[in-house]
């Protein structure tokens, strides 16, 4: 019978990501854009996930604030990370996709942007499901970006889809 991922898992998952040399390996290896841009880790626990990008030169519009496209692997982030987490060393290992992405944008984004998703516990709840039921799941997490005045500069909900993998024989 398949089993959730134990508590041993995350924390090991969050000790290897708080390593700021393995994330940056990570992130040069399976996302190198983010790598780029500078996108890191702020904090990360069992229910959130926070990520900072910064307005820079490789991350700038012709409008002098951050690119939205640079928002959007910031925000992607936040939540992804979180699922990551919960699929770290899963039995039976789960797949993950992006399957809808929605955004606002409400104030320029200029300086450090962090964004925020706190949805840790459903994202937990839909791996464990798609693990039990064998059935795909869907999460849509939200993910706020804020600068450093706390002020939110955009809203992002990522719709993730969760499927248990099967072995073909």
């Amino acid at each position: 019978m398949p089993t959730s991922t134990p508590v041993s898992s995350t924390a090991a998952f969050r000790r290897l990501i708080s390593r700021p040399v393995k994330l940056r390996l990570f992130l040069f290896k399976n996302l190198p854009m983010a790598y780029l841009a500078g996108v890191r880790m702020k904090k990360l626990t069992d229910h959130e996930a926070q990520v900072t990008v910064e307005y820079g030169y490789l991350t700038k519009n012709p409008f002098k604030s951050i690119y939205f496209a640079c928002l959007s692997m910031a925000a992607e982030m936040a939540s992804g990370v979180l699922s990551l987490m919960y699929l770290y060393r899963a039995h039976p290992s789960v797949s993950m996709l992006v399957v809808h992405m929605e955004a606002e944008f409400t104030k320029k984004a200029v300086g450090t942007i962090t964004f925020t998703c706190t949805d840790g516990a459903a994202i937990a709840a839909a791996v464990h499901q798609a693990q039990v039921t064998g059935e795909g799941q869907q999460v849509q997490a939200l993910s706020i970006g804020r600068d450093a005045q706390g002020e939110e500069v955009a809203r992002f909900r990522i719709t993730w889809s969760y499927k248990a993998r099967t072995k073909k024989g």
